[in-house]
């Protein structure tokens, strides 16, 4: 696994932590194409692992970067990987280690906090609280009005409605689907 584009482009991403599923370059590569211009926006990462789609981001321009990640031991990997490329002290840049929802709420009490322009959620596949996590999300005060969240699921799973929010893109790249979200609000109805 590599970073496709930007500042850290070719730039390996190294081993990966046992039960971590990253997102396959190919479909990385193809996400970023669709999102267009990242120069300048605020970056939420939820369930990170590797912690490549943030850090593609980031290689592509996005000023803040928040990394979200429960697990204590795939975090001090990409604290590592973080330090490997010259990261560990760069300001914008944050590792969370935390529960997803947690870690929403904690955003979601800094009143000058970010608000995130683009966020990723990556789930295990067969994560039974994906609707919750992200109508938690929605309902939060952390997304610009015009804020888009990318879901990246399995086709066997899919995404149920979520409240707060419409799809307004979906892709399929073999067994992943990624969904494109954004607040109901912003699109003027469901």
């Amino acid at each position: 696994m590599r970073i496709i584009a930007g500042r850290l482009r070719g730039r390996d991403l190294g081993a990966v932590a046992d039960g971590v599923r990253p997102t396959a370059d190919r479909v990385r590569e193809s996400l970023f194409s669709v999102l267009g211009s990242i120069d300048g926006l605020r970056v939420l990462d939820l369930c990170a692992g590797t912690g490549a789609l943030g850090l593609e981001a980031y290689s592509r321009g996005a000023e803040v970067v928040v990394w979200v990640e429960r697990s204590r031991r795939v975090a001090r990997d990409l604290e590592r990987r973080l330090a490997g490329f010259g990261l560990a002290a760069e300001p914008g840049l944050e590792l969370i280690v935390a529960e997803v929802r947690q870690a929403i709420g904690r955003l979601g009490r800094d009143p000058v906090g970010p608000h995130f322009d683009l966020v990723f959620y990556d789930p295990p596949y067969a994560a039974e609280d994906r609707v919750e996590v992200l109508e938690a999300l929605f309902a939060s005060n952390l997304l610009e009005a015009d804020a888009t969240v990318v879901v990246e699921g399995a086709r066997r799973h899919p995404l149920p409605a979520v409240a707060g929010a419409r799809v307004v893109d979906e892709r399929r790249y073999g067994e992943t689907v990624l969904t494109w979200l954004e607040p109901i609000a912003h699109g003027g109805g469901a």
